[in-house]
């Protein structure tokens, strides 16, 4: 089986998606599968080898980290005639997937899609809710043609489900258990970063507002005074609203930039509770990474995110956007050691069962199904 991947983000880009994809690509390369990665240039240095094809791009407006593309269309007609994929997959609704859309069309090879971002919930904060129609409309004609849409939770399946969607699948996320472990020594981000406090909190993922680091900044601030003086902060990312993130800040507070690797995943082994407050994933990577670290979290009981905490068990679900929920969930784990050891036991077992090959095998297997499907129809 040849896979044609047409994606508006890829690695080394920082997201979810880039780096959903790149494991993929990865898991394709050692098991043996040919494959071609259609993608924009990187805001950071990008990858170029004979299965990576790269095109000038622009930043999207509402996610500068997701580019728009300006594809070379009679290079793309003419990979894909050399390669000859069996299946396309378009992972992102912009001017890549599109240009993999028409493609897939007109060369009559079957396409499948996946969902990765929910972008109606992102309008909210932006203040652009009056383009919500708009944007389903454009959804819908977009993933109309698609044999199969892949979905990385229960929560996105149903809420797409709710807006007539169709040919709809559980794509989940895996974790890498080996580089996210809880083993790391806590001593060296306790020098690294010079931090003398108790307990260390952490958050990481993109400073935005639809990640509602609004919460986060009031939880900071709002939490007891006998908590708060014992907390230090550890703010791994970077976006448009860490500025204004760092003149708000108040308090044992370090914004640590973009991490990766092993100096992440040190900063989840260290953290005492991981606090992520976003309302808008489809599913949420990050929380299973700090549940692979025995990170209990304190979360938005929204979104994917939801499906991977279990509440009162790995860590806390708490109402969207109320800082006194979070506020007091913090509390509450940070005053019971008893509590939380067990949730740091129970968030280490989950994530030992969401392993990466079992859910790329999914994937795989579901790609089969689109080809039998498609040949059957074509026979019929």
């Amino acid at each position: 089986m040849k896979i044609a991947i047409f994606t508006d983000t890829f690695a080394p880009d920082v997201n979810g998606v880039a780096r959903t994809l790149k494991r993929l690509t990865d898991y394709l390369e050692k098991n043996g599968y040919e494959f071609r990665v259609f993608a924009p240039e990187s805001t950071k240095e990008s990858m170029f080898t004979s299965h990576i094809h790269r095109f000038t791009s622009l930043p999207f407006f509402l996610y500068p980290e997701c580019r728009l593309a300006l594809p070379n269309m009679m290079h793309v007609k003419a990979e894909l005639q050399r390669f000859k994929p069996d299946l396309i997959h378009v992972a992102t609704p912009f001017n890549i997937g599109l240009c993999g859309l028409h493609y897939g069309k007109k060369l009559n090879i079957p396409i499948v899609g996946s969902y990765h971002t929910d972008f109606d919930q992102y309008l909210e904060y932006y203040d652009l809710q009056f383009l919500s129609k708009v944007l389903w409309k454009y959804m819908h004609w977009f993933h109309k043609p698609l044999r199969k849409i892949f979905v990385p939770s229960h929560t996105t399946l149903d809420q797409l489900k709710r807006k007539g969607f169709s040919n709809l699948r559980i794509w989940g996320r895996g974790v890498d258990c080996t580089l996210f472990q809880p083993s790391y020594s806590k001593e060296e981000i306790m020098n690294k970063y010079s931090i003398k406090e108790k307990y260390v909190l952490s958050y990481v993922g993109r400073l935005a507002p639809e990640k509602d680091i609004e919460t986060l900044m009031n939880v900071t601030s709002e939490l007891p005074d006998p908590i708060r003086q014992q907390v230090h902060w550890l703010i791994v990312g970077d976006g448009p609203s860490k500025e204004d993130m760092v003149k708000r800040a108040r308090g044992n507070i370090t914004f640590a930039g973009y991490l990766n690797g092993s100096e992440l995943a040190k900063v989840y082994a260290a953290s005492d509770l991981f606090v992520f407050p976003s309302p808008t994933e489809t599913f949420g990577n990050v929380v299973l990474e700090a549940l692979a670290s025995g990170t209990p979290v304190v979360g938005a009981n929204s979104g994917g995110v939801k499906n991977i905490i279990k509440h009162d068990v790995n860590g806390i679900l708490c109402e969207p956007k109320n800082v006194e929920n979070f506020t007091h969930a913090i509390t509450k784990l940070l005053t019971n050691e008893t509590i939380r050891n067990e949730m740091q036991v129970e968030a280490r077992q989950y994530a030992l069962t969401q392993t990466w090959d079992c859910i790329f095998e999914g994937l795989l297997h579901d790609y089969e199904d689109t080809l039998m499907e498609t040949k059957h129809i074509r026979y019929a």
